[in-house]
């Protein structure tokens, strides 16, 4: 069975080892105690570590790196929305914590890359080595894989459950599944050093979102106008197609 490292065994993290677990033996990391026995629990091998902002000298190599067909990186090294907040230890952490990893390699980055302008937004419009985010693992790791993720949503993670301002904006959302299907079509093709946008096609406004989620009557007019993100490249590229196209119905 081929062995997949998972740094930052998250909420989007454990959905992607749940989906892997029957391929893959599952290693994963986390930094509170109580969250490596709920991990162990389901058969995946845990590593109890951080990645602080300040630089660990005692940061070693992950041991079972160099046993590992792939990593997926699921720890953030930006600040909300770009916040500019230093992080240069905190990636130096990471990066010797992967020592010479020579496999295939995945980091969950943002939408959030992108400038709040009302246009459509491509992976060309930011290159990867123009993202402070970024580029840092790709100048030692050049092979790793970049997804672009849009706002995480599935499960009980659902617009209306949340308290929300302007609601005519349009969303840039994506479903934890069609997440973990591009990760898996990735592994499968052994894709190296793509820039993808993983989010949704559709992109409604959030009163519209809203509506549907709670089966009531959209009457406002569509939104055509706002910052949109486009998946084209990877629906193109990996012949993706999505098994949640539309945030209005990712609760069903």
């Amino acid at each position: 069975m081929k062995k997949l490292g998972i740094i930052g065994c998250g909420w989007l993290g454990n959905h992607i080892a749940e989906r892997l677990s029957n391929q893959y033996e599952i290693f994963a990391t986390t930094t509170t105690e109580s969250k490596t026995e709920e991990l162990q629990s389901k058969g995946y091998h845990t590593t109890l570590v951080s990645f602080p902002n300040e630089l660990n000298a005692e940061m070693k190599e992950w041991e079972v790196a160099k046993e590992l067909d792939a990593i997926i990186i699921s720890v953030p090294f930006s600040g909300i929305r770009g916040a500019q907040i230093p992080m240069n230890d905190k990636r130096q952490n990471l990066l010797n914590f992967l020592g010479d990893f020579k496999g295939q390699l995945f980091l969950a980055s943002s939408t959030g890359v992108y400038p709040e302008t009302e246009k459509e937004f491509t992976e060309d419009d930011k290159p990867a080595h123009e993202v402070e985010s970024e580029s840092f693992i790709l100048e030692k790791f050049p092979q790793t894989n970049i997804l672009r993720l849009a706002g995480l949503m599935g499960g009980q993670r659902l617009l209306k459950n949340y308290t929300i301002s302007n609601l005519d904006q349009l969303v840039n959302h994506i479903h934890y599944a069609d997440i973990c299907s591009v990760v898996e079509k990735m592994l499968d093709n052994k894709s190296e050093s793509k820039v993808y946008n993983v989010v949704a096609p559709i992109h409604p406004n959030k009163e519209e979102l809203i509506n549907a989620q709670k089966d009531l009557p959209y009457s406002g007019e569509r939104t055509k106008v706002g910052r949109t993100i486009s998946p084209e490249r990877l629906i193109e590229e990996l012949d993706f197609e999505f098994q949640y196209p539309d945030p209005r119905y990712f609760h069903l």
